[in-house]
């Protein structure tokens, strides 16, 4: 490039010219850029596609689509669809499809190693079936698909002996670099054989279930129906035609399966069956899906008549957790049992079957010592187990059903059956490898014994995608003609009697899985759990209609310890932290209303509290404390220091509670009121006040000293005149007897007298003589 700027330059002239020394300058620094880069990051690596480059088995890829029938008999036409697909990047030429069938499996161990192998293996892939068969197709260009079909006859597959036969679909051919026909990319599936009915076929029993995630708040509406408030509305998607639970009912009401249930989603479907309100950012809107519940809801009424239904505790408690971590907090376990007592009514309500509650399923089928313990405590005398934890050391699987002590049934769930439906089944080719790999192991699993029948118990993933559940319903499906299974329920498979060989000991907590350990809710979830039902015990007592609390925020505490909070700690968290702020929300809509300082004159006196109720109901049980810090100054009812006064209040209205109060000295006295339950626990937070005591005034004083003066003036005045009053009485007698002599009237000369006969100027006296009658109303008389 240097050079060719060098030329370019030239051209205007014969020396280096200004322009042409900076574009070549210019140049030199584009040119070493990429070795200075070098030395500074070492060697080039080589670009990831030429390193990553498929090649040889692995130079096409072979997808199988369809393979049908799944479990073909005689006279059959086996089908295979599928699509190849180069990924390389050179053309792929003489390319054709081939079918090869190989000898049959010797037993289960085999089947999980040929479906665990890559690429080709001579001497271990089949050779290829007939070149009749062959399907060839045209060049194909890098990252070129092609589609094909195989249809073989069964007779003309050679399946002489009974059994699982191993099939390869191959495409072979050959490319610039790989030169001659070869095989450039394999598939492997299984075919399991048995054309005609066996003696002694395994009872195969295929749980069904039916659990969502929590979609219901703690929040209710304030109407008298109590309006169910969702966290969200994704439950209608589920519901809807072509989500997942609808898929799960429409499948299942056509297969032998058992119904295990999760009686919170009904209860949560039944509520979206009427007005029901969502959250949204910070406010709510109307639902709008009852009719898609309705459906649901209608569906699975018809789907588990006169079939068998097993009801898990209400919300399906994470038993593994509340072993592990939660028995320690105090008041965990005391859910579990009012939990299975509303399982079984909330089923029988909503689907009018009567469920069996005697079942536990830990996460995973992993038990040890305390999940079986805790499992069983609330009442189930069997925990759905599976044999990758209770493991046996036997050369075929045994019946499920055994006994673990204490009158306690683990039913052993088989692990390679169990999990054959897991992952990403949306595509064609995963699915059609799971139904196929699951009817082969059906059938090795029947035939490790073939004269002993056995009691071999499915339990899938506990919430199946609408595509896995689809492939389990095909799955069954292929073992529709009963040739080497018969489905048995779960109740019946419980009561099989059990292998003697099979083990009984439960693992060691040790030997729980580290990956299902770590999953688990911490114990800080139990400590919020206890906290709420504490405030919701506290609250409960003082509600004259406890119920429209204490059963939405119950529930809300059994979900807060669900299994399907595993792997979500963040959801988890925070649908504990809104239900223990919905409760308080509640409880502060009962509190004291605060007061203001207040002054008191004189040495008694009443002080109010106000109590105020926003509920919509009355509360009672509630008793107000009113507290004197200092009770040498102010005392309160009768001289106590602490005053207590019933409280109960209508909803929507407040009352005035109201105390009284005597005065022995002056200054400020705090003042702490206080709600507390019946029980003696507080209830909400205390109020303060003050109240500044002012016994007796300056201007008080005067008013009694001035009122207490004017009394004894008044009283030395009637003293004076009445003793004014009694010296002329005995005045006047004293000179009548002189005149008299002996006291008899004489007659005088003249016209008798008065001898005394006063004065005009002499005032009239103000009281006439004490009278010992009683004084007159609102007469004070000083004696």
């Amino acid at each position: 490039m240097g050079e060719r700027v060098a030329e370019a330059a030239d051209i205007q002239g014969n020396g280096p010219s200004p322009a042409r020394r900076w574009l070549l300058r210019a140049a030199s620094l584009v040119a070493g850029a990429p070795l200075l880069a070098g030395l500074l990051n070492g060697p080039a690596a080589p670009p990831a596609s030429a390193a990553e480059e498929p090649s040889g088995s692995r130079t096409v890829d072979v997808s199988l689509n369809t393979f049908s029938p799944s479990a073909p008999v005689k006279g059959d036409t086996l089908t295979i669809s599928g699509t190849v697909t180069n990924k390389s990047k050179q053309t792929v030429t003489g390319s054709h499809v081939d079918l090869r069938v190989g000898p049959p499996l010797s037993n289960r161990s085999s089947i999980d190693e040929a479906a665990s192998r890559t690429g080709f293996r001579p001497g271990s892939d089949p050779g290829v079936l007939d070149d009749s068969y062959t399907v060839k197709l045209p060049p194909l260009g890098a990252g070129i698909s092609e589609d094909f079909t195989i249809a073989v006859p069964v007779d003309k597959l050679g399946l002489d002996d009974e059994g699982v036969y191993q099939v390869g679909v191959s495409l072979s051919g050959q490319t610039q670099s790989q030169r001659g026909d070869r095989v450039l990319g394999i598939e492997r599936t299984f075919l399991p054989w048995q054309p005609e009915a066996v003696e002694k076929k395994t009872q195969l029993t295929y749980l069904w279930p039916l659990i969502s995630s929590a979609h219901l708040s703690a929040e209710t509406g304030s109407d008298d129906q109590q309006t169910p408030v969702f966290a969200n509305d994704d439950l209608a998607a589920e519901l809807a035609p072509g989500g997942r639970l609808e898929r799960m009912v429409s499948l299942g009401k056509e297969l032998p399966v058992t119904w295990v249930i999760d009686p919170d989603l009904l209860a949560t479907v039944d509520a979206m069956t009427r007005n029901y309100r969502v959250k949204e950012g910070t406010g709510e809107v109307a639902g709008r899906n009852q009719a898609v519940a309705e459906q649901w809801l209608s569906a699975l009424e018809k789907a588990v008549e006169g079939r068998k239904v097993v009801a898990l505790p209400f919300a399906d408690p994470d038993l593994a957790s509340l072993a592990h971590r939660g028995k320690d907090v105090s008041g965990s376990l005391r859910h579990l049992q009012p939990a299975t007592a509303v399982a079984e009514t909330t089923v029988e309500t909503i689907l009018h079957v009567k469920p069996s509650t005697d079942f536990a399923w830990p996460v995973e089928g992993a038990i040890d010592p305390s999940i079986v313990d805790v499992a069983t405590s609330a009442g189930a005398h069997k925990v759905i187990a599976r044999s990758d934890s209770l493991r046996d050391d036997l050369s075929y699987t045994p019946t499920a059903a055994r006994p673990i002590g204490g009158g306690r049934t683990a039913i052993v769930s088989d692990a390679s059956l169990s999990t054959a439906f897991q992952g990403d089944m949306a595509q064609a080719e995963s699915s059609t490898l799971a139904v196929q790999r699951f009817l082969a192991q059906s059938l090795a699993l029947t035939q490790q014994v073939p004269d002993k029948q056995r009691s071999i118990v499915v339990a899938p993933q506990r919430m199946p995608s609408a595509a896995q559940a689809q492939t389990m319903a095909t799955a069954m499906a292929g073992l529709s003609s009963q040739r080497w299974t018969e489905p048995l329920d779960l109740i019946a498979a419980a009561a099989v009697k059990p292998d003697a060989d099979a083990t009984t000991r439960v693992p060691r907590s040790s030997d729980y899985p580290d990956r299902l350990r770590k999953r688990e809710l911490p114990v800080q979830a139990f400590h919020d759990m206890k906290t709420t039902q504490e405030t919701l015990d506290n609250f409960k007592v003082i509600l004259t209609a406890a119920y429209r609390v204490v059963t939405p925020f119950g529930n809300a505490i059994s979900r807060e310890m669900s299994a399907s909070w595993r792997g979500d700690p963040a959801a988890a968290a925070g649908y504990r932290t809104d239900v223990l702020d919905d409760l308080k929300g509640l409880t502060t809509e009962v509190q004291l209303i605060e007061k203001s300082d207040l002054t008191l004159s004189g040495r008694s006196a009443t002080i109010p509290v106000t109590v105020q109720n926003k509920l919509l109901q009355g509360v009672d049980n509630l008793v107000l404390h009113l507290e004197s810090t200092k009770p040498t100054r102010l005392k309160l009812n009768d001289g106590k220091a602490v005053a207590k006064q019933p409280v109960k209040i209508n909803g929507g209205h407040s009352q005035s509670v109201k105390f009284t109060a005597s005065a022995n000295a002056n200054g400020p006295v705090p003042m702490t009121a206080q709600l507390f339950t019946a029980d003696g626990r507080p209830y909400g937070r205390p109020m303060t006040f003050t109240v500044k005591v002012s016994e007796i005034t300056p201007t008080v004083m005067l008013v009694l000293a001035g009122g207490v003066l004017l009394l004894v003036l008044a009283g030395i005045r009637m003293y004076t005149q009445r003793k004014r009053a009694a010296e002329r009485e005995a005045a006047e007698e004293s000179e009548a007897g002189t005149e008299t002599g002996n006291g008899d009237p004489v007659a005088l000369d003249g016209p008798v007298q008065d001898p005394d006969p006063g004065q005009p100027s002499d005032p009239t006296p103000d009281t006439g003589p004490e009278s010992g009658d009683p004084s007159g109303t609102g007469e004070k008389v000083d004696r």
